[in-house]
């Protein structure tokens, strides 16, 4: 399966929720209108099965499956690919181990010339951010749109944006070179489905 060109990425938010819990939000983020789903737990209880679950979501609805950090765990289960952090491996290696096929995104943070290295080292997408404060990653540092214009201009792989993005301050994003918005709390905090559909809605503006 391919990494969708442009849309909403959503990434999971376990903590606290059963696991019945974590996978109607998903199929709710999905309904409307996610075209990718990251699984990211920080404290799994059964990350295997978990993600083998959604995984089976994920084909229902034709959107990819990636699993954020674990090489490990993206292999167990079969799913789509893999998103690398900074201490996650090399691509080189993900992509060894995980095949041809899989798609792999690196976190660039705000790092124009880290995301030119990844893009030739065969990384499917790059991602930047975080662009406003993030309850999830409150102690990342920034990122600032001049990057993302700047990554635009140099990159044709698919370009991701992250870090407290909401419906309304999504656009300027998109509008400075951002193809997909990654969104976490703006998704699974609220209601998922009319999020979901509240963020498709800047792709089509």
């Amino acid at each position: 399966m391919k990494f969708p060109r442009r849309g909403l990425y959503a990434i999971t938010q376990p903590e606290g929720k059963s696991l019945e819990q974590i996978l109607r939000d998903v199929e709710a983020a999905l309904k409307g209108g996610a075209v990718a789903i990251q699984y990211r737990d920080k404290q799994p209880l059964d990350a295997v099965g978990l993600a083998r679950q959604l995984l089976t979501l994920c084909r229902a609805y034709q959107a990819p499956l990636l699993i954020n950090d674990s090489v490990e765990l993206a292999l167990k289960v079969a799913a789509d690919g893999v998103h690398l952090g900074k201490d996650d491996g090399s691509i080189a290696e993900a992509r060894r181990r995980l095949g041809a096929e899989a798609i792999i995104g690196v976190s660039c943070y705000n790092d124009v010339q880290k995301a030119c290295a990844a893009a030739g080292h065969g990384a499917d997408y790059v991602a930047f951010g975080r662009f406003f404060p993030s309850g999830s990653k409150p102690l990342a540092a920034p990122a600032e749109l001049s990057t993302l214009i700047q990554a635009r201009q140099l990159l044709s792989l698919p370009i991701v944006a992250i870090g407290g993005i909401l419906p309304e301050n999504g656009g300027q994003l998109l509008a400075a070179g951002a193809d997909l918005l990654a969104v976490i709390g703006g998704v699974f905090d609220r209601e998922p489905q009319a999020s979901a559909l509240a963020y498709q809605a800047l792709f089509h503006s």
